[in-house]
């Protein structure tokens, strides 16, 4: 199942986690550690159907589950992120690419410019593209240490599109989350779910085209 772009397009902009890295096993690896050692767990599902969120965003969320179950303490965050990047990197081996985009963007790499806008941390994301061999397609990389508002506000994209010199409506978006997706369409940006197409076990085995447009809101 191959991705199709809306064309013509000056510049492509792609999420990270999902999008170009399968990163969620890692992801979780490391926030249930870091959870682990203030006594709290978090469920793998729970955490799979939120994997769009910001960090501080998923431990709203987190702390707002906690206190439906019971009166507990606020999560201790700065210990929570300390450990977590710890265990996160300590699990990069879990790692992937996600063929069907990291093919993709290979084909367009020194085309057109191409930028990574990202929820997740800096430090993360370069970590995340470096193991898989995928950071030197992208001339920068847009994270939420960058912006003020993470997904879905459109922050992180259009200071991809600012540092990459190209006007939002020139860009394409590929994303693997409705907050993503949500952040392209208020950016003015066209967008491209992947989520049809990376989750096939076998894309080869399939030829149709896996094509979900948000247009750009006005």
């Amino acid at each position: 199942m191959a991705l199709t772009l809306p064309t013509p397009f000056s510049a492509l902009l792609f999420d990270c986690d999902g999008t170009l890295v399968d990163t969620a096993p890692a992801h979780f690896f490391a926030i249930s550690e870091a959870l682990k050692l203030q006594g709290h767990t978090m469920d793998r599902d729970w955490y799979m159907a939120r994997t769009g969120l910001t960090p501080d965003a998923l431990l709203d969320a987190q702390e707002a589950a906690m206190a439906v179950a019971g009166a507990v303490p606020p999560l201790d965050r700065a210990t929570v992120f300390a450990t977590y990047n710890d265990h996160f990197r300590a699990g990069l081996h879990l790692l992937r690419e996600v063929e069907v985009v990291a093919s993709l963007a290979r084909g367009w790499h020194g085309k057109v410019p191409m930028a990574v806008a990202s929820n997740g941390r800096l430090r993360n994301v370069e970590a995340s593209l470096r193991a898989t061999g995928l950071l030197p397609l992208f001339s920068h990389i847009v994270s939420a240490d960058d912006v003020a508002h993470g997904k879905p506000a459109p922050d992180v994209f259009l200071e991809a599109a600012r540092q990459l010199n190209v006007p939002a409506a020139e860009c394409v978006v590929l994303e693997d989350s409705d907050e993503g997706l949500q952040a392209a369409g208020a950016a003015g940006m066209r967008a491209l779910d992947v989520r049809l197409a990376r989750n096939q076990r076998d894309l080869r085995k399939s030829g149709s085209e896996a094509v979900m447009l948000i247009p750009a809101l006005h």
